[in-house]
C-alpha cells in the first residue's frame, strides 16, 4: 500500500485533496471516513449516540409514530443516505456524520423492537448483538486482512465498516439498558461505569501500548452505551432518575452541537486524509 501526503505528488496523481475532487482513474480512491481520529471525532459520535436514543424517545413518544412507524420511517432515511455515503468517491463530514446519526437510532430502534416488540430478555440481546459483531470482525479480517480504519477505501470495506458499526449502536443499546435498567443501577452509574471503561481503554493504549484498531473499537463500542445512558439521565424526569430535560430538548441541544462540530471539521478539513491510496496496489 503506498501513501502520499505531498500536495505536489498529489497534483501528478491528478487529485485535489483539499477541494476533495478526483479525476477518473479506477486504480485511485479517496479515503471514505475520518481516518484522522481527533476529540471532535468522539464529541460528535458520542452526541450521535445520544441523539440516536433521545431522537428514537421523542418520535415514538411525542410524535406518536410508534416504535414500528419509527423503525420503518428511519430505516427508509438510513437507505437512502448510505447509497450517497457509497456513491460518494470521497470522506464528506456531511453525509458521513449524518449517516452516523441515523444508524444510531436505527440501531437503537433494532434493539427495542427485539426487547419491546418480541419480548427478547436484555441479557439476550446483549449476547446476540456481540456474537453478531464479532462475526463481522472475523468475516471483515478473514476477508481484508485488516481492521483499521485506515483501509476503509473499497466498497467492500465500506460496507463491513458500516454493518459493524450498526452491530456497535445496537449492541450498545441492550448493554446500556441492561446495566442502568436490568440491573437496577440508574442511567448515570451506568454513565460513570462505561466512562470509566472507556478511560481503561484510554490509559492501556497511550500507556501500555495496547493495539490502535482494538482500542479504538472497544472505544466505539463503550460509547454507545455511554451516550446512550447519558441521553437517558438528561431526558427522562426525575421521578425516573434523570434531569428532566425532555426527549425534544435534549436531541436538540445536541443535535446543534453537532451540526456546529460538522460545519467546523468541514471547513478547517481537520480530519479529512490527505493521503490517497492505489488500489491495485494495497
Amino acid at each position: 500500500m503506498e501513501y502520499s501526503n505531498k500536495q505536489d505528488k498529489s497534483r501528478k496523481q491528478g487529485i485535489s485533496t483539499e477541494a476533495g475532487e478526483i479525476r477518473q482513474n479506477d486504480r485511485q480512491m479517496l479515503y471514505k471516513v475520518p481516518v484522522v481520529i481527533t476529540i471532535f471525532f468522539w464529541i460528535i459520535k458520542i452526541m450521535a449516540t445520544t441523539v440516536g436514543e433521545t431522537g428514537a424517545d421523542y418520535m415514538i413518544e411525542k410524535l406518536n409514530l410508534g416504535l414500528t412507524n419509527t423503525t420503518i420511517v428511519m430505516s427508509i432515511l438510513l437507505i437512502i443516505i448510505l447509497l450517497i455515503q457509497f456513491k460518494a468517491r470521497v470522506y464528506v463530514p456531511s453525509i458521513y456524520w449524518l449517516t452516523v446519526v441515523l444508524i444510531s437510532v436505527v440501531g437503537t430502534l433494532v434493539t427495542d423492537n427485539l426487547t419491546d416488540n418480541l419480548g427478547v430478555p436484555l441479557q439476550m440481546t446483549t449476547i446476540f448483538f456481540m456474537v453478531a459483531l464479532m462475526v463481522t470482525f472475523v468475516a471483515w479480517y478473514v476477508s481484508e486482512k485488516t481492521l483499521s480504519i485506515h483501509s476503509i477505501y473499497t466498497i467492500k470495506r465500506e460496507a463491513f465498516y458500516w454493518l459493524s458499526i450498526l452491530f456497535t449502536f445496537a449492541l450498545g443499546t441492550a448493554a446500556g439498558d441492561l446495566i442502568a435498567e436490568g440491573l437496577d443501577l440508574g442511567y448515570l452509574m451506568s454513565a460513570l461505569i462505561f466512562a470509566a471503561l472507556i478511560g481503561l481503554v484510554t490509559i492501556a493504549h497511550y500507556v501500555f501500548k495496547m493495539s490502535a484498531v482494538l482500542a479504538f473499537w472497544i472505544a466505539y463500542i463503550l460509547t454507545r452505551p455511554f451516550g446512550a445512558s447519558l441521553g437517558d439521565y438528561l431526558s427522562q424526569s426525575q421521578h425516573a432518575g434523570g434531569l428532566g430535560l425532555g426527549t425534544s430538548g435534549t436531541s436538540i441541544i445536541f443535535l446543534l452541537i453537532i451540526i456546529i462540530l460538522v460545519f467546523y471539521l468541514t471547513k478547517t478539513r481537520r480530519d479529512a486524509p490527505s493521503l490517497t491510496v492505489e488500489l491495485g496496489k494495497s
